[in-house]
């Protein structure tokens, strides 16, 4: 499985490098990520659920970070092992390119499956894939994204005046980037 794509984050390209660096906040964007553990240098363990099509399993597997250009890109060369799911491993190229006050985040992945998950089909495996890229995209850009959710009023307008029957309406609250992945 091959599969390419950019995505536009609203960070300038050192907040990028340092977010893709941080395993906690990767930990929360990874759909099913269990835990993400060092395990040398530049390497993590990894533990996961994953559906693919019927099969569903918990994969077990390790990353290493390759060809280090810090902030601008390196590779990651995964395995993991999902028991009689089967296996996944490759490799994901990632390449950070500063756009103004933004960053454009481009990867390449190349990407092999074996055992039952090889057995459903490429397209319900690459539709897997896909909809887990999408997910961590859409929880990593919304983790960087600063929050605008204040209304004007909540920002400094004035309270009502005394004796006005009118209902105040209570400011809008900010929701944090983590309730909003723990609903997903």
């Amino acid at each position: 499985m091959e599969m390419n794509q950019s995505q536009r984050l609203p960070v300038p390209q050192q907040v990028a490098w340092e977010a893709l660096n941080d395993t906690e906040l990767l930990k929360q964007c990874i759909p099913g990520c269990e835990s993400i553990e060092p395990d040398g240098d530049n390497a993590y363990l990894l533990a996961l659920t994953a559906a693919v099509g019927p099969v569903k399993a918990r994969f077990k597997g390790r990353m290493a970070l390759e060809d280090i250009q810090a902030p601008d890109s390196y590779t990651i060369r995964f395995d993991g092992q999902g028991g009689a799911a089967g296996f996944g491993k490759g490799t994901a190229r990632v390449r950070l390119e500063p756009d103004g006050d933004e960053t454009v985040l481009s990867y390449t992945v190349d990407a092999h499956v074996g055992g039952k998950l090889a057995q459903i089909g490429s397209r319900l495996v690459d539709a897997a894939a896909r909809k887990m890229a999408d997910t961590f995209f859409a929880r990593f850009t919304e983790a960087l994204t600063p929050d605008n959710t204040e209304t004007p009023a909540a920002e400094g307008a004035p309270a009502a005046a005394a004796g006005d029957n009118e209902p105040t309406e209570e400011p809008k609250r900010k929701r944090s980037w983590t309730a909003w992945i723990s609903k997903s």
